[in-house]
């Protein structure tokens, strides 16, 4: 990995985001063979969140992608208060039990480390591998392709429904740009991490009873507004440049 990542951190990053993207497919059918749901996926996920953390760590290079605190005060980030929001929008058509109990610890053990590694993998290696040479497309290509990348569901045994799964993929790019700016301009990943994990892990009590086209339109547009809207604060208030590389050199 360190070779590969020493050569090319872009390919490195490629890399990576290939190999988690095909565990995942290949988790969801085994998942229905043991019989136990996100089963699979934990283990996966636990394992990529395990080598990802040890090889951040043991390269140094916490800082560069964001496994740190951000120097900028809380009140500049709003406090955080619309990530809050934010984290509840499985829950905005109310709170069921979609699995059994066995079922909802491997789920949201799956989801739980899916927060650590997506956030790792496109807003970490990915932007980060693009923007040394243009931060303006690394932004936009990281938020594009982790959005693109939820379409995978539709043909990797998850059962996600057409039309949930686009709104799915433009609800992701929208969080894509929020949370890029985030890290960009904040300088930690944190924040992204924990509200991504709490986002999915709430999941496993979203309730899907009566959820029309209309309704899902309804709360998708409440989330955009709010994401675009704390997106533009973010980009107005905190300073530029603030993510300094490994070197200690702002990034243009």
């Amino acid at each position: 990995m360190k070779k590969l990542y020493e050569k090319s951190e872009l390919t490195f990053a490629l890399v990576c985001i290939v190999i988690y993207c095909v565990l995942q497919s290949l988790a969801n059918p085994l998942n229905k063979i043991i019989g136990i749901e996100g089963l699979a996926n934990a283990i996966f996920n636990v394992v990529l969140t395990v080598i990802l953390f040890c090889f951040i760590k043991k390269n140094g290079l916490f800082k560069r992608y964001g496994l740190c605190k951000t120097s900028i005060p809380a009140r500049q980030f709003l406090y955080y208060v619309p990530l809050i929001i934010l984290v509840t929008r499985n829950l905005w058509n109310g709170v069921t039990v979609n699995f059994s109990l066995t079922d909802t610890v491997c789920y949201i053990t799956y989801m739980l480390c899916v927060g650590f590694v997506e956030e790792v993998l496109f807003r970490g290696f990915l932007f980060k591998a693009m923007a040394k040479d243009n931060v303006k497309m690394a932004i936009v290509i990281s938020s594009v392709t982790f959005g693109l990348g939820h379409l995978l569901h539709l043909i990797n045994g998850s059962d996600v429904e057409l039309v949930a799964n686009l709104f799915q993929v433009v609800g992701a790019i929208a969080f894509g740009f929020l949370f890029v700016l985030i890290f960009h301009r904040g300088g930690s990943l944190i924040p992204c991490i924990i509200t991504h994990s709490v986002i999915n892990a709430s999941s496993a009590f979203a309730n899907e009873t009566g959820l029309t086209v209309e309704k899902r339109i309804i709360m998708n547009l409440i989330l955009f507004v709010i994401i675009a809207v704390y997106t533009f604060i973010l980009s107005r208030i905190l300073p530029k440049n603030q993510h300094l590389n490994e070197n200690g050199v702002a990034n243009k």
